[in-house]
């Protein structure tokens, strides 16, 4: 397993970027949650080394040592990846994003045809104002708080995170359930203890280390259109999600996969947003490579 790295794209923006699994492997591009960075998927090194995974994932802009892109949009990631992929040397790929990362995931499916072979979703928030969406139902106070004040902009949203969410720039693993208070049902509490709590913990500490510059790009990105159509994704998709999730709740997996015709919906009963990760990894990995390897990478 790698430590993670700074990556300079062939545009000069610089990258934090992390390799795992088998070098050899298939491409997996994972996108992590909102906040979290490349590190995130580190303890999913010898899951993709044994399948013969390559695991690629990068800080998005903001986050860890990845430099800010004031503005993104989430359509603005697959030009990213499409560049790291094309200096690592892979034609194909496969992708998968957790939380924040999902919206990021399907942006590179639905702009990097044909190049992305498959894609998944694990607990993925949902674009705000779209019919057929309530994009608040079921959803923890602490985000309907978070996602209202992005909504009022980002003057409004960075005063939202400097009076509630400093904590988590020093937070442990000890602290992390109380931190994330009314999100985490009592399956996701269980699952933050010990070392799974302070690996957690020390992703988020690093990813925002510098500030809260990724974590805003983010939050202001879903609440605006994402640039790409969700229809036009062709590929095989899976959208895994828990009934119990409380940060993104599963009414947002529903309507996602209610706009893809090939997306299969994956309800794992009587799990979280976290315990769905943490627990069924090996699943989501054997169902996202199901399909026979594409000759070449």
């Amino acid at each position: 397993m790698q430590t993670p790295s700074a990556f300079e794209l062939t545009d000069g923006r610089i990258i934090d970027l992390y390799l795992g699994g088998d070098p050899h492997g298939r491409a997996l591009v994972m996108h992590h949650g909102t906040p979290s960075d490349a590190t995130s998927f580190a303890d999913w090194d010898m899951d993709c080394r044994a399948r013969g995974i390559r695991l690629i994932c990068m800080s998005r802009p903001g986050y860890a040592e990845s430099g800010r892109m004031a503005g993104r949009s989430v359509a603005d990631i697959a030009t990213l990846v499409e560049m790291l992929l094309d200096q690592l040397g892979y034609r194909r790929f496969h992708t998968a994003g957790w939380s924040g990362g999902g919206p990021h995931a399907l942006a590179c499916a639905a702009l990097l045809a044909p190049r992305c072979e498959g894609v998944a979703t694990l607990a993925g928030v949902g674009p705000y104002g779209e019919p057929g969406l309530d994009f608040f139902a079921g959803m923890g106070p602490e985000n309907i708080e978070e996602f209202g004040a992005a909504l009022q902009g980002e003057a409004a949203l960075r005063a939202w995170k400097a009076a509630n969410a400093e904590g988590f720039r020093s937070v442990t693993g000890l602290e992390l359930a109380a931190a994330f208070g009314g999100l985490v049902p009592q399956i996701d509490r269980d699952e933050l203890s010990g070392g799974q709590a302070d690996t957690l913990a020390a992703v988020i500490r690093r990813a925002l280390r510098g500030g809260f510059d990724g974590w805003v790009d983010d939050d202001l990105a879903f609440t605006r259109p994402w640039g790409f159509d969700l229809a036009a994704i062709g590929i095989p998709v899976t959208i895994w999600q828990g009934d119990l999730d409380l940060m993104v709740p599963h009414g947002h997996a529903a309507w996602i996969a209610g706009r893809m015709p090939g997306a299969v919906l994956r309800m794992v009963e009587g799990h979280g947003h976290i315990s769905l990760v943490t627990q069924h990894r090996s699943a989501i990995l054997d169902c996202l490579f199901a399909g026979p390897p594409s000759v070449g990478l």
